[in-house]
């Protein structure tokens, strides 16, 4: 239900409300598909005023499920049931309503709509009426006392004419909000409701174009796929300048610009040297030798290079359903480089160079070939092993463990298959989650991922088609939620490895073990030149 429809049914019941039209006030309450705390209980005060004890009660019980902490809904509970004979649930209304007035002496509710100040003795006054209720004439004395020990006020009036009733045996009456004070909608958010054109009729003053009679601000323009970009004349038809230095406001109607701002010329040069201009949407004075024009027009080149500044438009073809795997010896075009190359994003997490990017195999042998004996005889040493799962685990297992033997250890933990489960590790200073390769290799074992006795490693749920070749790494730009059962969802700063390309604009890839379609818009590529071969 839209938030307009639901304060126009709101302010009509308000307006029955005034009138005394209660069963107008429910008509239209009733037709509220989504009712808010504020209009269940304005509906149980309806229903008060038609003395309708067991409708209103079960409208405080919707209004206390949608606020669980509005004291002035227990308050009002708590005279409802006490007309009820439900002694019991009374006093317990009473003790959770002196509870969300969280020590405050008096609770204004005019914030929220209600014209009502709800005081703490009133709750007490409530409580000491279900003792005389009850019969327990000593306990409903002893609250009394302690609320007119407090300072004094209004109140002392009442607290002592209640006293006198209990003295003489006499059932106190609760007290309740007043049937006409009910939570009203804000005024200005009521105002708004009737439609208003601010605008007026368009009218075109002047124009470069003979007999136009365009009525907008500025001629359409037809919309492509990809990043919206206002197009400019160049600097000798542009307004736009550029203010050259910094400039400190000195005088009345003068702006306050950093240098190097662009502002729009809204005027000619005055007597003093000064213009005016719009800046970061104030109008005010500069100074007309400060301003030089800015060329708001910008080179292919440049277009096509800049960052992107805001949420792509959506692609222009239609999402395609999932690609069918085509088993095939020939790798495709782009993913021509070797095994030993890694992927961009781990290029730019570890800054390595070409030479300390060989293998893991020949680094694990100019490793062991540097440690020598010493290596030799800490064969049998253990390392402990944390694996991030839906819940972390830890094991410990020798050094010279195979990455097959540590994944059939975890699969056997976690009691999935082994053939279902990939292994991720991160290098040190990187956030990239990096597939532990050659599982099935005999010389790569768990020594190359631990660090002082302690390795950590991810295990993550692979697809079923989660041994395809990776042709690329991209990072997402913006977080992307699944159109359809064949998108892929993923976060802002998430690793996609691209499986094929779908068409111009769509690409299939794979993100926390899940494959799927994304728009190529929502992500980018950190070194293009760069490919990756892979079969995990």
């Amino acid at each position: 239900m839209h938030y307009t429809d639901l304060l126009q049914l709101w302010d009509e019941a308000v307006q029955a409300v005034d009138a005394q039209d209660w069963m107008g006030a429910l008509a239209k309450l009733d037709q509220i598909s989504e009712p808010t705390s504020r209009t269940l209980f304005n509906a149980a005060s309806a229903h008060l005023a038609l003395v309708q004890l067991e409708p209103a009660l079960r409208a405080l019980d919707l209004t206390l499920a949608k606020d669980e902490r509005l004291a002035v809904g227990f308050f009002q509970r708590s005279a409802v049931t006490m007309q009820l004979d439900r002694l019991e649930e009374a006093l317990s209304d009473c003790i959770w309503a002196q509870k969300h007035m969280r020590g405050n002496a008096v609770i204004d509710y005019k914030q929220l709509g209600l014209r009502f100040k709800l005081s703490s003795w009133q709750v007490l006054y409530n409580a000491a009426a279900v003792y005389s209720r009850m019969g327990h004439w000593d306990r409903a004395e002893d609250v009394l006392v302690s609320v007119g020990q407090e300072r004094a006020g209004s109140r002392i009036g009442a607290i002592e004419a209640a006293l006198e009733s209990v003295l003489r045996r006499e059932i106190l009456a609760p007290l309740m909000v007043p049937e006409a004070v009910v939570f009203r909608p804000r005024q200005q958010d009521v105002d708004q409701l009737k439609q208003r054109d601010f605008l007026g009729k368009p009218k075109v003053i002047s124009s470069i174009i003979p007999n136009d009679d365009f009525g907008g601000f500025e001629p359409l323009r037809p919309q492509k796929p990809g990043f919206y970009q206002p197009k400019g004349d160049g600097a000798e038809e542009s307004s736009y300048m550029r203010v050259k230095t910094p400039y400190m406001a000195r005088g009345p109607g003068e702006l306050t610009a950093p240098g190097g701002a662009m502002v729009f010329l809204f005027g000619k040069e005055d007597r003093d040297g000064m213009a005016t201009v719009i800046y970061d949407g104030q109008r005010g004075l500069l100074p007309v030798s400060l301003l030089e024009p800015a060329n708001v027009q910008t080179s292919k080149s440049k277009r096509e290079n800049r960052v992107p500044s805001g949420i792509p438009l959506p692609p222009e073809l239609k999402p395609p359903t999932r690609p069918k795997t085509q088993q095939s010896s020939v790798a495709t075009p782009r993913a021509s480089l070797t095994l030993q190359t890694p992927p961009p994003s781990y290029m730019a997490a570890t800054h390595v160079s070409l030479q300390a990017a060989q293998s893991p195999m020949s680094a694990a042998n100019t490793s062991s070939s540097q440690r020598g004996d010493k290596a030799q005889g800490a064969e049998g040493d253990l390392v402990v092993v944390k694996v991030h799962y839906t819940h972390t685990m830890t094991l410990s297992v020798p050094l010279d463990t195979t990455y097959h033997e540590l994944k059939e250890q975890i699969a056997r933990k976690l009691g999935q298959p082994a053939s279902q489960l990939g292994l991720r590790h991160k290098e040190q200073g990187s956030k990239l989650m990096i597939p532990l390769e050659g599982e099935l290799q005999p010389g790569r074992t768990v020594r190359e991922v631990a660090e002082v006795g302690r390795a950590t490693v991810w295990c993550q749920t692979e697809h079923p088609l989660a041994n395809r070749t990776i042709l690329y790494q991209m990072v997402a730009l913006y977080d992307y939620n699944a159109q359809g059962p064949e998108d892929l969802e993923f976060g802002e700063g998430d690793t996609i490895d691209i499986l094929s390309e779908v068409n111009e604009e769509w690409l299939e890839g794979r993100c926390g073990g899940n494959i799927g379609i994304f728009p190529s818009c929502f992500a980018y590529r950190e070194n293009p030149d760069t490919g990756l071969v892979s079969a995990l």
